[in-house]
């Protein structure tokens, strides 16, 4: 087994995922052409440079349907003789991608990838493919199929968190998040997005809201109250899964939960030999990968035993990570991996995170790697683990180790 290592990490911003979003008018084709041309012009790669192109998104239907990888590649300046490969673990879909190509790289299958993903939500809406889980009785009510908010607010009730704190970390993560684009945290990752005139679309993440309040976040209803409590009734359908609950607390709303947004991020990884022809030299090392099944109904909690699992693995303990990056998919599911781990806050979602960024679903992935890169990097560190919850009950998690 050879050394996978990271080369480069670049992302777009993320754009606000709904009509007068600033990215509104670019397909996730385009979104990831553009994004392999910044690969290619950064890092110099002519001709067969890769193996192949492994591109994570989520809702694979009408525009982001087919294989977008090979559609990306031959829409790209890449070499048409690069492959592509289009794959969903839902929202892990990106890390999946790079871990998929790290552990190809491991095994001499190929010196060098392109690995990441695209999501276009504000043009594909997240769940417009008809998951089998969510639509089809035999399978929801074989798993108590429950909407992921609904999951978000059973963990809340099963691990005790209360609104204000779910409210506090996602203030918090505002707070983050505005300050890393102030003191230009995301400098080296971001590649503006332009049109085909040269003008810059978007060269920010636009969702961000770096004013709110406790005050704020207080007069939001709760989301998933109705859909919980009214017909069908998720909340009854969870208390048959878990009937020591005697109610399901629901403290999730719009702002502490991930938001709707485009983007697409890119990592380039390979072996030693790769860097030396492309006069590359490596950021990071993929010492791990993990992936894991949870229950279904909960659905959310996958990052606490992948996380248990990658380090088992590895050999390692959770002292040894230097830094996390934990999605924010919703604020219950960070609550609960600092609860199981007892981590140092101050650790975890240095810059903040999809409640004050967005949650681009099949690029995120790929997205949380590259800053945790970057962070590690800025803070002369050695060590991060990445990790995501996934619909459906699975977790993935990424270990990487700074060169």
């Amino acid at each position: 087994m050879t050394d996978a290592f990271i080369y480069d990490a670049a992302r777009t911003p993320r754009g606000k995922g709904r009509p007068d979003g600033s990215l509104h008018e670019v397909t996730a084709l385009a979104l990831s052409a553009r994004l392999l041309n910044a690969v290619k012009e950064r890092n110099n790669l002519e001709g067969h440079a890769v193996e192949d192109v492994i591109w994570g998104n989520v809702t694979q239907v009408k525009e982001q349907g087919g294989c977008l990888a090979r559609s990306a590649v031959l829409a790209s300046d890449l070499d048409e003789r690069i492959p592509g490969l289009s794959i969903n673990r839902f929202c892990a879909s990106g890390m999946e991608a790079v871990n998929l190509a790290a552990n190809q790289v491991k095994a001499g299958a190929g010196s060098g990838y392109i690995a990441g993903g695209v999501e276009m939500m504000g043009r594909v809406p997240m769940g417009s493919d008809g998951a089998a889980i969510a639509v089809d009785p035999s399978l929801a009510m074989k798993t108590y199929f429950v909407p992921q908010g609904i999951s978000a607010d059973i963990i809340a009730t099963e691990y005790g968190f209360s609104r204000e704190e779910a409210d506090k970390l996602a203030v918090e993560s505002q707070r983050r998040a505005a300050a890393a684009w102030q003191e230009g945290r995301f400098s080296r990752s971001i590649v503006p997005v332009r049109d085909q005139n040269g003008l810059t679309i978007l060269d920010h993440d636009e969702y961000m809201r770096p004013g709110t309040t406790m005050e704020d976040l207080a007069k939001l209803k709760p989301a998933f109250k109705d859909m919980g409590e009214m017909m069908p009734g998720f909340d009854k359908v969870a208390m048959l899964k878990y009937p020591h609950l005697d109610r399901i607390d629901h403290i999730h709303h719009a702002g502490n939960s991930s938001g709707i947004v485009d983007g697409a991020a890119a990592v380039l990884i390979g072996n030693e030999e790769f860097g030396r022809i492309h006069g590359l030299r490596p950021r990071a090392r993929i010492r791990a990968t993990a992936k894991i099944g949870t229950d279904p109904t909960i659905m959310l909690t996958g990052p606490v035993p992948v996380t248990e699992k990658i380090l088992a693995d590895s050999g390692m303990s959770i002292g040894d990570i230097d830094l996390f990056e934990v999605n924010e998919a919703f604020a219950a599911v960070v609550l609960r991996f600092m609860q199981a781990f007892q981590v140092d806050p101050g650790k975890v979602n240095v810059n903040g995170g999809a409640m004050a960024l967005g949650h681009p679903l099949g690029a995120t992935g790929a997205i949380i790697i590259g800053t945790l890169l970057d962070e590690l990097e800025r803070q002369d560190k050695e060590v991060g683990l990445a990790t995501l919850c996934i619909a459906s009950g699975m977790g993935a998690a990424t270990i990487i180790e700074r060169v």
